[in-house]
């Protein structure tokens, strides 16, 4: 039998003890677990950010995995803890729109609050729920309780707003969405709507202040000096430059105008 996988996302970082403890917390209820960090960098307080990774990485996980998202600016407060599982996959978070990227493609099947105290940790700190509510319900349900056991059902949870992609007959019109690690721009226009725009003509591609002139393949087709826009892994355009931050080297930033016509 496979062994279940616990999959955390967070802001809390590297430098300090926060995402290794939560492991622990979960090992000692789950020792068979496997735990695979997405990513501890989301920056800090950033909802979106946290929401945008976690849609970007859940479905490459296997089916049954647990996914702790834990980017919570509001811990301690009257916010609630959720549980939810969407048929293939089951979540833990704070309910403060996290999982909004996430529902957006797939409707959880069952939604509860996160109240039973016997699958938290005996006493909670409020300035730490990641440890003491959200990664011991995660490692419950990868030992195999039922999302029902953790709390009562809920009929609606808190959502954010994302960013808006406005499709137009000739144009879309998006934005920066994440600055990645290596200063790459990421956008929120997919690829299937960018060649149902080229069908209609060839196309001019804006970001910011730049006209980007070159839509490349991959990164090594990019010239020193230049910013070019590509496809990346989630097949979303992205912008980038020559072994340095497109970020940086063109002051792109997030919410920088993204805009694609057809002429």
């Amino acid at each position: 039998m496979a062994r279940p996988v616990i999959a955390l996302l967070s802001d809390f970082g590297s430098q300090d003890h926060y995402a290794g403890t939560m492991k622990g917390v979960a090992l000692g209820i789950c020792p068979d677990a496997t735990l695979v960090d997405i990513s501890h960098g989301v920056p800090p307080h950033d909802i979106l950010g946290g929401a945008l990774q976690l849609a970007a990485a859940y479905r490459y996980f296997p089916r049954g995995t647990v996914f702790l998202a834990v980017v919570d600016p509001g811990v301690g407060t009257r916010r609630r803890g959720l549980a939810a599982d969407t048929g293939d996959y089951r979540f833990v978070a704070p309910d403060n729109g996290v999982l909004t990227a996430v529902f957006a493609e797939v409707e959880p099947k069952e939604v509860v609050e996160i109240t039973e105290r016997r699958y938290g940790r005996p006493t909670v700190a409020r300035t730490f729920e990641g440890r003491d509510r959200f990664a011991p319900a995660a490692a419950w349900l990868a030992k195999g309780i039922d999302l029902t056991a953790l709390g009562r059902p809920l009929k609606t949870y808190e959502k954010i707003e994302l960013p808006e992609l406005i499709i137009e007959a000739k144009a879309i019109r998006g934005e920066v969405v994440w600055i990645d690690h290596f200063g790459n721009a990421v956008t929120n226009i997919d690829r299937k709507h960018f060649e149902r725009l080229a069908e209609v003509g060839p196309l001019q591609i804006d970001v910011g202040e730049h006209r980007v002139e070159r839509l490349v393949a991959m990164y090594d087709d990019i010239r020193a000096g230049e910013l070019c826009a590509l496809f990346g892994s989630t097949d979303q355009l992205e912008f980038a430059a020559k072994a340095v931050s497109a970020a940086d080297q063109f002051e792109l930033a997030l919410r920088s105008t993204v805009i694609v016509s057809a002429l």
